[in-house]
């Protein structure tokens, strides 16, 4: 259950939180700043259980029982809106209309159509706020300072400065942070291993050859693993009731959505895939200056890779992070990203075993 899982992990933001129901003192918009997205997500279910459970317990907790909290949780609640980035560069933009969908304008209009719930609560929910552009910020602020009757706003965002003062100022801020990333992506694991592989065995060229294609392996798959995600998504919609007799404009619009969305989870991925490769040699480095294998943020991705850590070299684990960072700059400009990934392994592998 949410509720606990929570209770355990944020105690005092989460009492909080059910004195301010108990009080009926809960703000009208928060502001969600955590590092790790799913812990987002499923915080801001939480936080619109607490806010509209009809059957609230004594405390402010949420009974989590009733027909409105399974809904909610189930993300099947009539008036729970949902905004995220879904364009090919993962922005949210303002829209040209509110039937332009995916956009602020959109997302606003549901909030003035009429309730169709028995509470007559709406629930919004942006994710990745931070991915609003300026002028979709400036036009979702009125909405932000004059929501309509019954409207509950969630921003969830890991950047939250990309967001402007004046949308941070008319929320309430809640703090989720464990200073920590989560690389659940398909192949993170596999991906470790071969930079467990490259920077402690590879002691030769062929060897860095090998690990450098299983880099690039689990690369190409990123695309193939989003697409996949996002058709099981789709498929799911398509079988929706409002989705049925489409007209065949209205089908290509829906496609080219889904095409888009597929690309915003790939860049997604991708992201999470870069940042794995600089985790992972930054923390070596990090382990190889003294840092307890306790005290840095991923210690699980050490767990299963037997690493000498007394014997790690400082200067050799710098060189390997000096690498990464090369690699992940030089990804900024037109470049083949197969060949790049290549010359990092190589010159990764080459820093690792102690060669100049």
């Amino acid at each position: 259950m949410l509720l606990d899982r929570f209770e355990k992990q944020f105690p005092a933001i989460v009492n909080a939180l059910k004195n301010a129901r108990k009080a009926k003192r809960l703000a009208h918009a928060y502001l969600l700043h955590g590092d790790n997205p799913q812990q987002r997500k499923d915080f801001s279910l939480l936080l619109a259980q607490i806010a509209i459970c009809p059957q609230p317990q004594p405390n402010g907790s949420p009974c989590g029982k009733c027909k409105t909290c399974a809904q909610i949780i189930s993300e099947n609640y009539p008036e729970l809106y949902t905004l995220s980035p879904s364009s090919k560069s993962r922005i949210i933009p303002v829209g040209d209309n509110e039937r332009e969908p995916d956009t602020v304008r959109w997302f606003e209009s549901l909030f003035y159509l009429t309730s169709v719930t028995e509470a007559g609560k709406k629930i919004g929910i942006i994710y990745d706020a931070d991915r609003m552009k300026t002028e979709a910020q400036n036009a979702f602020l009125k909405t932000l300072e004059e929501p309509p009757p019954n409207t509950f706003l969630i921003l969830a965002t890991g950047n939250p400065s990309e967001l402007l003062p004046t949308i941070r100022s008319r929320c309430q801020s809640i703090l989720l942070l464990e200073n920590r990333c989560e690389y659940d992506f398909n192949g993170a694991s596999e991906l470790f291993d071969a930079l467990f592989e490259l920077q402690f065995e590879s002691d030769n060229l062929v060897k860095a050859e090998n690990c450098a294609q299983k880099v690039i392996g689990i690369s190409n798959a990123l695309f193939t693993d989003s697409e996949e995600k996002i058709e099981a998504e789709w498929k799911k919609k398509a079988k929706s009731p409002e989705n049925e007799d489409l007209s065949a404009s209205e089908k290509k619009q829906i496609e080219e959505r889904k095409k888009a969305a597929i690309e915003a989870e790939y860049r997604r991925n991708r992201a999470y895939f870069l940042s794995a490769v600089h985790s992972w040699f930054a923390q070596v480095y990090m382990l190889s200056c003294g840092i307890p294998l306790s005290e840095i943020p991923n210690p699980e991705i050490f767990e299963t890779r037997n690493i000498d850590i007394k014997n790690l070299n400082e200067k050799d684990t710098f060189k390997s992070l000096s690498a990464a960072e090369e690699f992940l700059q030089n990804l900024n400009w037109n470049v083949n990203e197969e060949l790049t990934m290549r010359c990092f392994c190589l010159n990764a592998a080459k820093f690792s075993s102690g060669e100049e």
